[in-house]
């Protein structure tokens, strides 16, 4: 039973949750659905709600003068507000998506749906954004059940097929163009690279490396050195190390041992002590046991 229930969840057939909420994020019903909608607590999607006002809000095609407005115009005026949001967003986190629906149904009419790389990126922004304003209009911000925005568009708008206009129940996403997508994205990538190389030493130059004996930090010797110690002391017992040293060749510049280095020789010695009183006490037990036969076989001899 728990097993259909999973399989049916957000699709037609689930008569208890809200399939068009769970796909698209808002329900022309509203709160007046029959079925419920259900929040996440957490998610890698937020929307903001209405939050992209077109200039034609009041008649398609028409300002609010009453004057037909160009379409490349139109466009300009969502480009500006495209990269406006994305260039604040940004600095939440890695953005996978930025959609902004082009509906004029009331529950889809400027919703936005940002997808974060990670969920935490999600809930900084959320966080961040709540009860702030945009262009005199409060913020309303929550996680969206939205992951995969290919089931959420509607085909036949991509296809410009769709019948239903601006009132389809299904995402109808105004898309940006080209050169600005390259621009916005390719600036994100890059700057997610710059800041995942990490520390700047990992990408010396070649005649840097070559001069790193005479420039590096003090940082750097003190690094060096454990590793080398460390290094020393996995591979080479006391005995071992004074066969090397007595070649020459590493003791022109002897380096003073440190605590851990002292507290290693300890304990390898110590286990080598352990070690051979061990195989001593083995040594003295088969001699006695040697011993014990050979008196029982003299009595058993003199029994006779």
């Amino acid at each position: 039973m728990a097993e259909h229930l999973a399989s049916i969840f957000g699709t037609e057939k689930d008569r208890v949750n809200c399939p068009f909420y769970f796909k698209i994020g808002a329900c022309r019903h509203g709160d007046r659905c029959s079925r419920l909608h259900t929040k996440p607590s957490i998610s890698p999607t937020l929307l903001l709600s209405n939050m992209y006002q077109r200039p034609d809000m009041i008649t398609p095609g028409v300002d609010a003068q009453g004057q037909p407005i160009d379409l490349e115009k139109m466009q300009e005026h969502f480009e500006d507000f495209y990269e406006d949001l994305f260039e604040e967003l940004n600095k939440y986190g890695e953005i996978e998506s930025l959609n902004i629906c082009d509906n004029l149904a009331d529950h889809m009419v400027g919703n936005v749906y940002v997808q974060f790389r990670e969920e935490e990126q999600a809930a900084n922004a959320l966080n961040s954004l709540t009860g702030r304003y945009y262009a005199g209009r409060p913020i309303i911000v929550d996680f969206s059940p939205v992951t995969d925005f290919r089931e959420a568009t509607c085909r036949q708008y991509e296809e410009n097929t769709c019948n239903r206009g601006g009132y389809c129940n299904f995402m109808h996403l105004k898309r940006i163009g080209r050169e600005l997508r390259r621009q916005l994205f390719g600036r994100s990538r890059r700057r997610r690279s710059r800041s995942r190389s990490g520390s700047p030493y990992r990408h010396r130059s070649h005649e840097e490396r070559s001069h790193r004996g005479r420039s590096h930090s003090r940082r750097d010797d003190d690094r060096d050195y454990h590793e080398s110690h460390s290094r020393r002391r996995r591979s080479s017992s006391p005995s071992h190390r004074s066969r090397r040293s007595a070649d020459g060749r590493r003791d022109r510049s002897p380096i003073r041992e440190g605590s851990e280095e002292r507290r290693a020789k300890i304990q390898q010695w110590n286990r080598e002590r352990e070690e051979a009183e061990r195989a001593n006490r083995v040594s003295d037990r088969s001699a006695d046991d040697r011993n014990v036969n050979n008196h029982h076989g003299n009595e058993k001899i003199g029994a006779h």
